[in-house]
């Protein structure tokens, strides 16, 4: 369950809370990743702790956690090491309402903070998730995924004319906890089958119904199979069939 003032704090920890804007170079590029681990363990005797030959990015003494912003294929060494040791809780931070701010390299003038049009969900999990999928129901796998609203840095230094297409991220500050995704079992895949989806149906039907590019569907789809809570029945022209399981 989230926790809003802990999040505050943990997020002032970070960043500091009298923090200027003209302060931004100071911050880590890694500045979710440390707001998170403060989050979940502000005790910091906590935080990179070696196991099985790796570095936890939290030990409790009784499961790890895991904070992982991009590229879960990386993960796969660290599973294969802790997981025969204790539970693993892997944390996957999606922006929820995100504010671009940009930032001239020549002056370090920062731009008017804008609202991006795109909301994130936590669908957004699967084209990470695929990439670790033959991992998702070993015994002792959890996962949380964490919606946030966040301003995101990025340099003015795109090839484009305006300088933005092409250009480098520099950091993204999370500014507030909207919501927590857990993942203990594989029934919990269930939470991601929207309620008004008329079976049979196919990748682009489902992807209609919860709002998401067919692409990111077809990633979806084969992981909630393998949890056993959607089964491929057959076939609607070149398009696969689906429907939910029946025990």
């Amino acid at each position: 369950m989230k926790d809003q003032e802990r999040f505050i704090w943990a997020k002032e920890k970070i960043t500091g809370k009298d923090r200027e804007r003209n302060g931004i170079g100071t911050l880590s590029e890694k500045t979710v990743h440390a707001i998170l681990k403060s989050y979940y363990a502000p005790d910091e005797s906590m935080h990179e702790i070696p196991i099985g030959g790796c570095v936890a990015d939290i030990y409790t003494g009784e499961e790890i956690l895991e904070i992982q912003t991009r590229s879960f294929d990386r993960l796969r060494e660290k599973l294969d090491r802790f997981l025969p040791i204790c539970p693993v809780t892997i944390v996957y931070p999606i922006p929820h309402e995100k504010r671009l701010i940009w930032i001239d390299e020549e002056t370090g003038e920062l731009s008017s903070p804008r609202k991006s049009p795109l909301t994130g969900n936590p669908y957004m999990a699967f084209k990470e998730l695929y990439r670790i999928r033959n991992y998702l129901l070993r015994d002792g796998l959890h996962l949380k995924l964490v919606l946030l609203d966040m301003e995101e840095y990025r340099l003015l230094n795109g090839w484009s004319r305006d300088k933005k297409k092409g250009s480098t991220r520099f950091d993204r500050i999370p500014t507030r906890i909207v919501e927590e995704v857990s993942i203990d079992c594989p029934q919990d895949y269930m939470q991601f089958v929207p309620y008004d989806l008329e079976e049979p149906f196919t990748f682009r039907e489902f992807a209609g119904k919860a709002h998401i590019r067919p692409a990111l569907a077809q990633s979806a789809l084969p992981i909630l199979m393998d949890a056993g809570v959607v089964e491929r029945v057959g076939k609607k022209g070149r398009a696969y069939l689906y429907r939910v399981h029946e025990d």
